[in-house]
């Protein structure tokens, strides 16, 4: 075990030697204690997506209008609340937690919040289904000309929706629920019906990004045209944006 030589001055010494002697430890443990509470923290999980810390501190102001709006929260539930919204007894146990400063029960004041999907995140969401609007689209086209697309290459080419396992692609896939309300995305709706609801039970992100990067090349590879279906992608469009979702090391060499 490595020794540490820290000098400090003889007041700060003897405060130390009174908490720890308050404590029931030995100085030198009680300092060991100390470091060790500031460079290696009980309990430190990872922050992942999905979960929203509890603040360790909140501005007076805030915890003032938080516990005002539980108080007022409590007199308005019905005698038989007992939903979410809990009833007066639990607003009151929540407005005194704030009142107190129990910085260590802030968590309650976030529980069921999720963290925020980025506006990248929304935006990457909002160009995938679009990506598979124009594929959907073509697919139509290319079958209303007689030349219809075979179904491993269309299947291929089927929004799948996002995995609800994970953290990330979960919250995209509300996303999705949300974009589709009422007619919004329609086209793509008997998709994400035949895929368990948009659940993929697979991690698709890095799939749909790959593919949104060749649809982009492609689409920035074009002059601007002018009739109403220069935006639809030709047969062999479709199968490069297709065999985009093959990660690059695990294509077959050419």
């Amino acid at each position: 075990m490595a020794v540490l030589n820290v000098r400090v001055d003889d007041h700060v010494r003897d405060q130390l030697k009174e908490m720890a002697d308050a404590e029931g430890v030995t100085l030198s443990e009680y300092v060991r204690d100390l470091l060790l509470a500031a460079v290696m923290p009980v309990y430190a999980a990872d922050v992942k997506h999905g979960d929203e810390p509890a603040p360790e501190s909140m501005r007076t102001i805030d915890r003032r209008v938080l516990s005002l709006l539980h108080r007022i929260l409590a007199r308005v539930l019905p005698d038989d609340a007992n939903d979410v919204d809990g009833d007066l007894e639990y607003q009151l146990e929540r407005a005194k937690i704030l009142e107190e400063g129990f910085a260590g029960e802030y968590w309650l004041e976030v529980a069921g919040l999720r963290t925020e999907l980025s506006k990248r995140d929304c935006g990457r969401v909002s160009d995938i289904l679009e990506m598979f609007r124009i594929i959907t689209f073509s697919i139509d086209h290319l079958k209303e000309n007689s030349t219809p697309v075979d179904e491993k290459l269309a299947f291929q080419l089927e929004f799948r929706g996002f995995d609800h396992n994970d953290a990330l692609e979960g919250h995209m896939a509300t996303y999705v629920e949300y974009q589709m309300r009422d007619d919004r995305w329609s086209e793509l709706k008997p998709q994400v019906k035949r895929n368990d609801r948009g659940n993929s039970h697979a991690r698709m992100l890095d799939t749909y990004m790959r593919m949104l990067g060749e649809y982009r090349r492609i689409m920035d590879s074009r002059q601007r045209g002018f009739d109403r279906f220069d935006y639809l992608l030709a047969f062999d469009e479709l199968r490069q944006i297709a065999d985009a979702r093959v990660h690059p090391s695990n294509r077959p060499q050419r």
